[in-house]
């Protein structure tokens, strides 16, 4: 049900933006408002909820892009504990325009975990609907890319937006973000970031 709720809106989304007759216009807005209020009664959220991520999307709707880092060092993949809900996730977040793939990987594991590290390939592109994460009103496509720790650098430390950094293998993860990352999907990347096989996705 919420895969059709975002599809119905972005069908409302694309209407208010190439539309032209003032009666379709009126009819695409009341048609973004119910799916506003479909998602709310859906999940359960208050109504402000969903009205303050639809607030200002404008144009033809397209996925956002989530960017993670997998660092790995001897065996163990770096974690960092997020401020938000205490609970740990690889580096990364919402890649900003004007930054390609590559250094949002790289920008986000300084800005979280206090390590230099450079991209090297492509993971996966997960579609966030195929995997058991929270509702939110978006949707997501997650790339995951492969970095290696620059030369010299330390153990990392925590930014902004982090609390904790660590290295885990994968019989020692802790309590997990699921908003950002799955346990299924860390065990995918430790299997990955090992492997030659080409970048997988949904």
């Amino acid at each position: 049900m919420l895969d059709l709720i975002k599809q119905v809106q972005a069908i409302a989304q694309a209407g208010l933006h190439y539309g032209e007759n003032d009666y379709d216009l009126d009819r695409y807005q009341r048609l973004n408002e119910l799916t506003q209020q479909m998602f709310n009664a859906w999940t359960g959220t208050a109504p402000e909820f969903a009205a303050r991520w639809y607030e200002g999307e404008i144009g033809y709707p397209t996925p956002k892009v989530d960017v993670r880092a997998v660092v790995m060092r001897d065996g163990k993949m770096l974690l960092v504990r997020e401020k938000i809900d205490g609970c740990w996730s690889l580096p990364g977040g919402w890649a900003d325009v004007g930054c390609t793939v590559r250094e949002t990987a790289e920008k986000e594991t300084w800005e979280e975990a206090g390590l230099r590290v450079k991209a090297q390939r492509l993971l996966a592109v997960f579609d966030k609907k195929c995997h058991p994460h929270p509702p939110e009103p978006w949707y997501v496509y997650k790339h995951f890319v492969l970095c290696d720790i620059a030369t010299g650098e330390g153990d990392g430390q925590a930014g902004m937006e982090t609390l904790d950094v660590g290295f885990f293998g994968p019989n020692e993860l802790p309590p997990l973000s699921v908003d950002r990352n799955t346990a299924s999907q860390v065990h995918q990347m430790f299997t990955l970031a090992t492997s030659v096989q080409p970048t997988i996705f949904d």
